[in-house]
């Protein structure tokens, strides 16, 4: 049984320190323009700092943080460790074990609610890079309003969520595209 906790620690240190070397492409610096503009909310499932290190200051982390750790007796203990690797052993305050703070399976989405409301709010609401097949995280799109402007970009898009208009491309290519459209427009 000791030898699982030190595999998770270690496949998450490595995912941690090559989310640390990783650079924003040019996908996550258009959203960052974006927001210099018009207020932009981005909701990720993505667990590095990309859109952060990008210039978004508002980005609401569905699936946790790899750059955080946190209590594994009391999740509202967190730590931002940054790309440093924790250890077995490496405990918090309360003398607990420190864990990735990343939802792991039957654990519950974090601001979901938050998300949602955004969402409810949105103008213009721009999928990328997700299949729409892990929920409830996928589910978010059926909040959308009516009236919103709804983007889907995907390489290889499958079911169209309903109302969307879809680009079939990659992020890097797509996104500054459709941001542009978006900023020239007002």
């Amino acid at each position: 049984m000791a030898a699982r906790p030190a595999l998770v620690t270690r496949f998450y240190n490595e995912r941690r320190g090559k989310a640390a070397a990783a650079q924003p492409n040019a996908a996550h610096l258009a959203v960052a323009e974006l927001e210099r503009r018009f207020e932009t909310v981005v909701i990720t499932q993505n667990l590095d700092d990309l859109h952060e290190r990008a210039g978004s200051s508002r980005v609401i982390h569905l699936h946790g943080e790899l750059r955080k750790v946190c209590s594994s007796r009391d999740r509202s203990l967190t730590y931002d460790i940054g790309g440093r690797p924790v250890g077995i052993g490496d405990l918090c305050e309360l003398g607990s074990q420190l864990r990735p703070d990343i939802v792991w399976f039957a654990e519950e989405v974090r601001h979901y609610e938050t998300a949602q409301a955004h969402i409810m709010e949105a103008g213009r609401f721009l999928v990328v890079g997700t299949s729409l097949s892990v929920f409830p995280a996928a589910g978010l799109v059926r909040f959308a309003r009516y009236q919103a402007e709804k983007v889907l970009i995907d390489p290889n898009p499958g079911k169209r969520p309903f109302g969307f208009r879809v680009l079939r491309g990659s992020a890097d290519q797509a996104v500054p595209e459709i941001i542009r459209q978006w900023l020239a427009s007002g």
